[in-house]
């Protein structure tokens, strides 16, 4: 019999007693034994005995009773309600309209994670976890099995891989902390708090062992000779770029926000400045100014900056040209000040010379790895293309996503659609006082190599 009728029938029985005190539900002309055989079945000796009870009492209890015996036959026990309501594995199909889905429960997440993922073949089982999480799930795990030594430090009453799926969903489709906790169960607030965590650590924790800068001879001469082949300009070891990441309309903040964080694209965001090499991971991210900020102003004061101008970061790998010590270099567009460790374009419009027009030509061709990286950082990661965090967390969340972004082209994962980046149209910057010998020292540099790639590109 279910347990809970039991008890009822129980709270039941001492209800009558202290009802009517003068009369007992069991004969008192039941022996012990009988007594005792009629209380483990959890039912009087005589039935008539109730009905000539001093007191109303009786009769009321033996009609509850009655009633809830019928109720708790007809109701199906628990374990069958559970095998009934067991959840079944998440699907990118699934509708979100139910607050209470089981598909994005613990229980639901631990199936599909532990249970059914090696029973799939590994091509339909990461395809189902990159639509679920943006990644495959040999990365997914990568992912928690570093997390989670920090994770456990918090006290999250979630386990890790859960709190990291849940916080990859949000990332990889662009949902916010709302939608997330109707689809978990969660509270928005609790929400954001692990959503927060997750790209601190990922931030802070991950960087440094998936952002570096290429200074290591092996990965600096692949990086080199890759550009190279790509561009017959030796010596190119990465390419700049700046893009705006969109910070969500919020009709309650609008006047809040300070113009400086409207860009000249028309909208409010924060500036995202990255360097990537020739497999378009990312070797420096910086995310420290509103999107109103000029590219040269930003990288200006990004440690990039500061570490190369100092003199902290050198490149051993030195070539001569023409007469000139060229040590490896990045390259950019007219937005970023010309420096012997970064290299524009001449002219932004074609009106240089032949060997000049033609340096350009090669040089926003090896930039256009940092352009696709980017496009594949949005495009993978798609909360970027409209952030719906606040301004404090999205440096954060956006240094997060550029990590993430690294381990994905690490593991080779099948790059998504682009995204389309707007039409860059800034104004090249002017040259700083203490830039000038800077300055100089990289236009002969350019002067160099523009001259060396046209007489070696005539004589072919």
């Amino acid at each position: 019999m279910d347990q809970s009728f039991l008890v009822m029938l129980s709270n039941l029985l001492h209800l009558h007693n202290s009802l009517d005190p003068t009369t007992s539900l069991l004969s008192d002309t039941l022996s012990s034994a009988t007594t005792a055989a009629a209380a483990s079945s959890s039912s009087p000796s005589s039935p008539t005995s109730l009905l000539y009870s001093s007191s109303i009492a009786p009769l009321l209890f033996f009609t509850i009773a009655s009633v809830l015996s019928y109720v708790a036959s007809t109701r199906p026990s628990s374990s069958a309600a559970t095998t009934t309501s067991s959840p079944s594995p998440p699907s990118s199909t699934t509708s979100t309209s139910s607050p209470n889905h089981p598909n994005y429960s613990v229980s639901a997440f631990r199936a599909l994670s532990t249970e059914h993922i090696w029973s799939l073949e590994a091509p339909l089982r990461d395809a189902q976890w990159r639509s679920l999480y943006g990644l495959s799930y040999p990365v997914f795990t990568t992912v928690v099995d570093k997390l989670k030594p920090h994770i456990a430090l918090s006290n999250l009453s979630l386990p890790s891989d859960y709190a990291v799926a849940m916080v990859l969903s949000r990332l990889s489709h662009g949902l916010t902390a709302k939608t997330v906790a109707s689809r978990y169960s969660l509270d928005p607030f609790l929400v954001s708090k692990i959503t927060n965590m997750v790209t601190r650590l990922l931030a802070t924790r991950l960087y440094p062992e998936f952002i570096k800068i290429p200074v290591g001879r092996r990965r600096l001469l692949e990086t080199t000779q890759a550009f190279e082949e790509l561009t017959s300009l030796p010596n190119m070891c990465g390419a700049i770029d700046a893009t705006p990441v969109k910070l969500r309309h919020n009709r309650r903040r609008a006047n809040r926000v300070p113009q400086s964080y409207r860009c000249r694209h028309g909208f409010n965001s924060v500036l995202l400045q990255v360097v990537a090499d020739h497999k378009r991971i990312f070797w420096d991210v910086c995310v420290k100014a509103p999107g109103g900020t000029d590219d040269a102003t930003h990288f200006r004061d990004s440690l990039l900056y500061s570490r190369l101008t100092s003199g902290d970061i050198v490149w051993d790998k030195v070539i001569n040209v023409r007469g000139h010590h060229v040590r490896p270099y990045f390259v950019g567009d007219w937005c970023f000040p010309l420096l012997p460790f970064l290299l524009t374009p001449f002219s932004p419009n074609g009106m240089g010379t032949a060997a000049q027009n033609l340096f350009d030509g090669m040089l926003m061709k090896g930039r256009s790895a940092v352009v696709e990286a980017i496009g594949l950082l949005k495009g993978r990661w798609r909360i970027l293309q409209d952030l719906n965090v606040g301004v404090y967390h999205a440096p954060q969340t956006i240094v997060a996503c550029c990590v993430l972004h690294n381990l994905c082209q690490i593991a080779r994962e099948p790059e998504p659609e682009l995204w389309k980046e707007p039409d860059e149209n800034g104004p090249q910057p002017r040259v700083m006082d203490s830039e000038k010998s800077l300055y100089f020292f990289g236009e002969s540099l350019r002067q160099a190599l523009a001259d060396d790639l046209h007489q070696k590109l005539s004589s072919r």
